[in-house]
């Protein structure tokens, strides 16, 4: 549902435990069991990507020490794969380092391949490939592929403090071509990168006035690195990251909400505030793209001790052909 920015402002500034209140409310109404999504994230073609997005270490405008891989095989990715789903994950996400992908370039039909046999795996399975257009997106959809990510990082006013070589219409186009495929949308943003709190319920007004709306919403927390314009930026304050979590919640009740990035740098009680305001996502694994994330035991102790359990695949979207029993 589209929202104004003055709305979400009046929701985002309440009381902190009125706020809260409001999105568990909500929250249960629409996720009533004790559940959380379970992701894992691998980079399948790291470094040397043209973009300059000021906060990636991949990017090849800055000197971070990332060494340039070349992208993954369908035979490499697999077994990958495969032990995420033996560690409970239920959907795989993979990454590519590179500003886009196109209909009949190797790259492109490598990945289309491993999406074909990952898919088999009976888990959801997302991707992040940079741009795309309306061809590519419908076979990424034709091979099983679940959701696309594409997340819009901050707003449009603060975007291009961000990144130069491409735009935030760009982005936007892109999620364009992935609705009309009728893949589902992920798409959110990086908190931290220097952003006001305007910003940030500025990005939260394009995600709802997306239609459909995301399914999934990452919300990251900016990991600070090395060589990047952004390696100073202070981290986020808690009861920040808490607010914009409970206020995605009450204006995005269906969306899968993903505590993202920059986990591994927040208490178990920092974790535990946010999924009860309203995540229930994680990304699961001892790494995401390139930065740290906390470990899987590490992980299953929190949850356990939270009374969470991992949420079923396919729980709430149709199950591709490609994944029907």
């Amino acid at each position: 549902m589209k929202q104004t920015l003055e709305t979400l402002e009046k929701i985002y500034h309440r009381p902190l435990f009125d706020l809260i209140q409001e999105s568990r409310r909500i929250f249960l109404e629409f996720w009533p069991k004790n559940e959380v999504q379970l992701c894992t994230l691998l980079s399948v073609k790291t470094g040397g990507c043209s973009e300059d997005c000021g906060y990636c270490a991949q990017s090849a405008h800055y000197n971070t020490g990332l060494q340039k891989e070349s992208l993954m095989s369908t035979a490499e990715v697999l077994p990958v794969a495969e032990r995420a789903r033996a560690n409970g994950s239920t959907r795989f996400c993979m990454g590519a380092a590179w500003k886009g992908v196109r209909d009949g370039d190797p790259k492109f039909e490598t990945m289309i391949e491993t999406v074909r046999e990952v898919s088999k795996l009976g888990m959801e399975v997302c991707v992040t490939l940079g741009q795309l257009g309306d061809i590519e997106a419908r076979k990424l959809k034709e091979a099983g592929l679940t959701a696309y990510n594409h997340n819009i990082d901050t707003s449009p006013e603060h975007y291009k403090k961000i990144v130069s070589t491409h735009t935030f219409e760009d982005r936007l186009n892109t999620i364009g071509s992935v609705q009309r495929a009728g893949l589902s949308v992920c798409c959110g943003g990086i908190i931290g990168m220097g952003e006001n709190e305007t910003d940030r319920l500025s990005m939260l007004e394009v995600l709802c006035s997306l239609d459909p709306e995301p399914e999934s919403v990452p919300i990251n927390c900016l990991t600070p690195i090395e060589g990047t314009p952004l390696a100073k930026t202070p981290p986020i304050d808690i009861f920040e990251l808490v607010r914009l979590i409970a206020t995605s919640r009450i204006v995005l009740p269906k969306a899968k909400i993903r505590l993202s990035a920059g986990r591994d740098r927040l208490s178990r009680e920092g974790q535990a505030l946010c999924l009860f305001a309203g995540a229930n996502s994680i990304f699961y694994g001892d790494k995401l793209l390139t930065a740290t994330n906390p470990g899987v035991d590490e992980d299953r102790t929190l949850l356990e001790s939270l009374g969470l359990t991992p949420q079923a695949p396919y729980s709430d979207v149709p199950v591709p052909s490609a994944c029907a029993s």
